[in-house]
């Protein structure tokens, strides 16, 4: 298992150092010495199956969990001690959502952009931007729920924050909208915020993250780039179905089976061939040992 990494940031001073955190429910460890350094500019994917500690640390991260232990500090703030200071550095995107059902997707975002002291000119352009302006004078009890998710997003970037928090981005999404969800988040990023999500989407992690962090029973078991731990929990078989309709498997990385392959092959047996290759929901499982709910 992949517990540190290979290629650590030359800064000495990342986004968000989480240091030997632990988080008590009674007796329960929902978070279990968990030390992580998350770089300043990148998108980072933090990952695990239900009740790994993923949605605790997040808690941590945004105020509403107090460590048990450890120490967490964002843009070198206390999150304990120096709470003030951090609180309007970050926009968070909740998995459930929170809006005002009777007013407008335009007065939603109008009444959190007084909040933080946003221009009101940066409603119009959040909602452009989440491609909802058609929508922002209807009730948001008339929104389907991936308009919702996508006020959102908007509600989170009125005030350009430095660090974004997501939680789910692209639940419910249609393909276009979570591409456009995507090209936002990638913006940010190039802009030089730091954008820390969650997801079980395998294909949005292997798309748009820059490094994953693995936890499983509160604990790191993996960090690395999504194509770095896919390289090294690829799993290099060939399957072949030969003419008599045989299926047959091969293990590449085994000399004996290479053999065998290329004298099934010369032997002009084989009908079709391809090649298998771990996803990177497959690396999730053999990490975790455990598949999403």
């Amino acid at each position: 298992m992949i517990v540190g990494d290979p290629t650590p940031s030359p800064s000495h001073d990342p986004a968000i150092r989480i240091d030997g955190l632990r988080v008590h429910y009674g007796s329960f460890a929902a978070v279990d010495g968990l030390s992580l350094d998350i770089r300043r500019g990148e998108l980072f994917g933090l990952l695990g199956p239900n009740g790994a500690g993923k949605s605790t640390t997040i808690r941590v991260l945004i105020g509403q969990r107090q460590p048990t232990a450890g120490r967490v500090t964002v843009a070198g703030h206390d999150v304990v001690r120096e709470w003030a200071a951090i609180k309007p550095l970050f926009g968070y995107v909740p998995d459930r959502e929170n809006h005002f059902e009777e007013f407008t997707g335009r007065r939603n975002l109008e009444f959190f952009a007084d909040l933080y002291a946003a221009p009101r000119l940066r409603v119009r352009d959040c909602l452009r931007m989440v491609e909802l302006e058609e929508a922002a004078n209807l009730p948001v009890r008339g929104y389907s729920l991936g308009m919702r998710r996508k006020l959102l997003l908007a509600r989170a970037l009125l005030h350009e924050p430095k660090i974004l928090y997501l939680d789910e981005p692209t639940a419910n999404l249609d393909i276009h909208s979570a591409e456009v969800v995507h090209r936002i988040l990638r913006e940010r990023v190039a802009a030089g915020a730091t954008v820390v999500l969650t997801t079980h989407d395998m294909d949005e992690v292997e798309k748009i993250c820059d490094r994953v962090g693995i936890v499983c029973k509160g604990k790191l078991v993996a960090l690395d780039s999504p194509l770095a731990l896919k390289q090294e929990h690829t799993e290099r078989q060939a399957d072949v179905i030969l003419h008599s309709g045989e299926r047959l498997a091969f293990d590449m990385d085994a000399d004996a089976d290479r053999q065998r392959l290329a004298e099934t092959v010369r032997a002009g047996h084989v009908a079709s061939i391809r090649t298998r290759e771990f996803d990177f929901h497959a690396t999730f499982l053999k990490l975790t040992g455990q598949s999403f709910e």
